[in-house]
């Protein structure tokens, strides 16, 4: 019955597409059009664009999270867990840290789509309550409440549904990392690339795969952060599940993708001063010093590159960070950051 029903949809789609061509086409044009759509139907080729949410869970990492059991600050391993911003009921930043004991940690991935005419760009951005540290000593200088680093990944558009990955910028604290798949011809452009990309074979398809260090969160490809022993593993959810880690040992943990632009989230919520200070890109806190950037602040410390143009700007930090990315459009024909939508 599924397979009549999109068979009835493309139908009447290429009935529609036939219409509209009528208008500016002459009879032979028409039946030559009609004869193409017809045998894309018969063929199972004729498909609608995919959307940015789809393609979002199409390259979402596999993502490893080490954790650490000890100190009374990581309650027992869940300091280290991914989780929503909003994960207790509220978007308000200065009580995250303390409702940690008390809600669970049903894992959540933000993301963000930016696209040119030849790419697409994906940011992925992870969220702890806590930043900590298990040494009494650091307790104040070595920890802060609310904690967010990320991922951009280059996608080329190569005429099928989802693209090509060609490249990935990880933020780990004040530092950006750059990874390539193996075999890629792409190269070091003004950065050194800092190693290989990992995939895992999941639902069909080949997922990059992350690491993120216990207590500080910084984000690397895998295995450049290593998982010592305890470690808890992320899948993207397909049927939109979040779920909470049952320990620090959980093996297949699946999250939720959320829309860095949806009705009430993170983008919108920018203006929102018990969550953001009112520079609008960063965490407020009321815990620990320093803080958390929000991804259109997130900057590497002595690169070219601008604060937040890794989600802002990702097509200008690609083509500086790479070399050899073929037909390679730097203008953008999607940009929420910048209001082109």
């Amino acid at each position: 019955m599924k397979h009549k029903n999109n068979f009835s949809f493309l139908l009447a789609l290429a009935v529609l597409i036939i219409a509209l061509t009528a208008i500016s086409c002459d009879n032979n044009d028409i039946l030559e059009e009609k004869s193409i759509i017809e045998s894309q139907v018969a063929e199972g080729t004729l498909k609608a664009a995919v959307t940015h949410n789809q393609l979002a869970k199409r390259w979402a990492p596999v993502h490893q999270q080490d954790v650490d059991v000890t100190g009374s600050h990581g309650l027992n391993g869940k300091a280290d867990y991914i989780t929503a911003i909003d994960y207790d009921g509220d978007w308000n930043g200065t009580n995250n840290w303390n409702n940690l004991s008390r809600f669970p940690a049903n894992a959540v991935v933000y993301y963000s789509v930016v696209e040119t005419s030849t790419n697409w760009f994906i940011l992925y951005a992870f969220f702890h309550p806590r930043d900590w540290t298990d040494n009494p000593i650091e307790y104040y200088w070595g920890e802060h409440e609310n904690d967010l680093e990320g991922m951009l990944l280059s996608i080329k558009k190569d005429g099928t549904d989802y693209g090509s990955l060609q490249a990935a910028v990880t933020v780990a604290h004040s530092d950006f990392y750059s990874y390539v798949p193996a075999g890629s011809s792409v190269g070091a452009n003004q950065e050194s690339i800092d190693g290989t990309l990992s995939f895992e074979h999941y639902n069909g398809e080949n997922h990059p795969v992350t690491a993120q260090e216990a207590k500080g969160h910084g984000l690397k490809a895998w295995p450049y952060y290593k998982i010592n022993g305890d470690g808890v593993k992320y899948y993207p959810s397909f049927n939109d599940v979040a779920e909470a880690p049952s320990d620090a040992y959980d093996q297949f943990v699946p999250y939720k993708l959320i829309d860095i632009f949806a009705p009430g989230q993170m983008w919108q919520q920018r203006t929102n001063n018990n969550m953001f200070n009112a520079d609008q890109k960063s965490f407020v806190k009321s815990v620990g010093y320093g803080g958390a950037n929000t991804p259109w602040n997130w900057d590497d410390k002595d690169d070219t590159p601008g604060a937040g143009e890794i989600a802002t700007n990702p097509a200008r930090l690609i083509n500086f960070y790479f070399s050899n990315l073929g037909n390679f459009s730097l203008s953008y024909t999607h940009n929420k950051y910048i209001g082109i939508n």
